[in-house]
């Protein structure tokens, strides 16, 4: 019953904030669409330069064998992100 009570809390959160999931949580080979970047600053305009925005398809093609970082395959090109960064880019 605690599940149901907890879980009937989420009704009322944004679609947003139930179905997205970020970066990070990407298993091998799984894939998906940019759709923020809750991350500011100097990692964010380095994300934006090598193509990582809105919009994005990326795909997860490694994992280090300690787990961070990961490496995508973003618009043709390979790129090792820190699980600490990706944990920040939200994905459809």
């Amino acid at each position: 019953t605690h599940f149901l009570f907890f879980h009937s809390l989420k009704i009322g959160l944004p679609k947003k904030c139930m179905n997205n999931k970020n970066l990070s949580e990407l298993a091998l080979g799984e894939g998906g669409t940019v759709s923020a970047l809750d991350i500011c600053g100097s990692m964010r305009r380095r994300l934006l330069d090598v193509g990582l925005s809105p919009g994005t398809e990326v795909f997860c093609v490694g994992k280090s064998p300690l787990g961070d970082p990961h490496l995508f395959f973003v618009r043709g090109t390979l790129i090792a992100i820190r699980k600490r960064d990706a944990k920040k880019i939200i994905l459809n």
